[in-house]
């Protein structure tokens, strides 16, 4: 049974909003129910882009607002919607966004959520995006089925805190080492929400994985994630380990373009540039494993992706990890097993290569991904096979410690 509401305390300037928003639609998050729509759907809450505010525009219910709004509660009750996690694993911490809903939000919130498994979830209806309505009652039956009210309280009854019209965060961090698939969000009464981010880290359930079955033992859905980079003046390397297809440019991997290039560029017998420098970006897998198929995909980089690639792996505990992030990757370079050759690359084409491993069957807990000279990928896929080495790390992995500035540069 779930621990009732309760007031609870707000957290301010948290460190856990640089990990990944597990509820984005963009990582394949989805708003199963709501109590009522009537201003504006809950499908807002789990936008990928910030908030905005148009000043005169309205709809036939009233003012148009980008966020879950809904109307003045005449009936007895709160209102309450439910998310499924597109990403699905260890919860840090939530960002109540309240942006222009000054004199509209909820005086008080709480959020809850549950660990439910994908093959005992019950049915329900397809939600159709719309305003002026509230949820009917074959959507109410439905729903039931989930339990929800029973569900874990991570946050308990709190207290909303104004901001700034245009930039009104409320921070709760989370303290749980436990796996959660959904997420069910309180208002009392009513009111309206901008943004609901999930900030966390993906985790996969191992045991019920195929074993002759090859995963991508990078992507962050799995709990993949960049520990260290040398540049990423335009799109992080995360960018690169995300959820499906990318959308454009902007979800990728980018950088700055190298000041070190030679005046006249040539290339060597191979068609490889012959350069000084280089951009690197340092991936955690998501399980220690073995690598046999390497996935480099430069979609919308037509003129800006790079001229060649090489991939590396190592095996590394999590202590080795810390003081490698201290020392910027400085792994003396009989660490590194090559995995992927130095390897020319084209633009706007996905690339498929055996990994080096694949008949060595090297485990490795980390890769080390380097461009020539510079440029974009939009996506890097490492399939494999999860090695029972796992052990050699411990269950909770450390958060985001390095810092490493925009524009930094660094040759390995």
């Amino acid at each position: 049974m779930a621990d009732s509401p309760r007031e609870g305390k707000l957290a301010r300037a948290p460190a856990f909003i640089q990990l990944t928003d597990m509820a984005s639609e963009s990582m394949g998050g989805q708003i199963l129910f709501a109590t009522d729509d009537f201003f504006a759907p809950a499908e807002n809450l789990i936008k990928s882009d910030s908030p905005s505010f148009k000043e005169h525009e309205y709809t036939e219910f009233g003012k148009w607002m980008d966020g879950w709004q809904t109307r003045r509660k005449r009936i007895p009750g709160h209102d309450w919607c439910i998310v499924r996690l597109g990403i699905q694993g260890i919860i840090r911490g939530f960002d109540v966004d309240i942006s222009y809903f000054m004199g509209d939000h909820p005086p008080r919130m709480s959020i809850q959520a549950a660990c439910l498994e994908e093959d005992k979830q019950p049915e329900i209806p397809q939600r159709a995006l719309r305003t002026g309505a509230a949820a009917t009652p074959e959507e109410f039956e439905a729903i039931a089925e989930f339990k929800s009210d029973d569900w874990d309280y991570l946050v308990p009854m709190t207290e909303l805190k104004s901001g700034k019209p245009d930039s009104s965060h409320n921070y709760f961090p989370i303290n749980s080492q436990q796996r959660w698939t959904h997420i069910r969000l309180n208002i009392y009464p009513d009111g309206g929400i901008a943004r609901l981010r999930v900030y966390g880290t993906g985790q996969k359930d191992w045991a019920m994985t195929d074993p002759k079955e090859p995963l991508d033992l990078v992507t962050i859905a799995y709990g993949g994630a960049c520990v260290g980079f040398s540049n990423a003046h335009f799109g992080h390397p995360n960018n690169m380990i995300g959820v499906g297809q990318a959308k454009s440019m902007a979800d990728g991997w980018e950088t700055a373009r190298r000041l070190d290039r030679p005046p006249i560029l040539e290339n060597d017998e191979n068609g490889i540039l012959l350069l000084p420098g280089c951009e690197w970006a340092v991936f955690r897998l998501a399980h220690p494993g073995v690598i046999t198929q390497i996935e480099i995909d430069t979609k919308y980089f037509k003129g800006n992706s790079p001229d060649s690639c090489k991939l590396d792996g190592c095996i590394l505990t999590a202590q080795e990890e810390e003081d490698m992030i201290r020392q910027k990757w400085d792994l003396p370079s009989h660490r590194w097993k090559p995995l992927l050759p130095v390897t020319k690359l084209s633009p706007d084409e996905s690339h498929l290569f055996d990994s080096l491993t694949l008949e060595l069957q090297d485990v490795i807990t980390h890769v080390r991904f380097t461009i020539t000279p510079d440029g974009g990928v939009s996506r890097l896929r490492l399939k494999g096979f999860p090695s029972s080495i796992c052990l050699l790390r411990p269950r909770e992995r450390p958060m985001m410690r390095f810092s490493v500035k925009l524009g930094f540069k660094a040759n390995l």
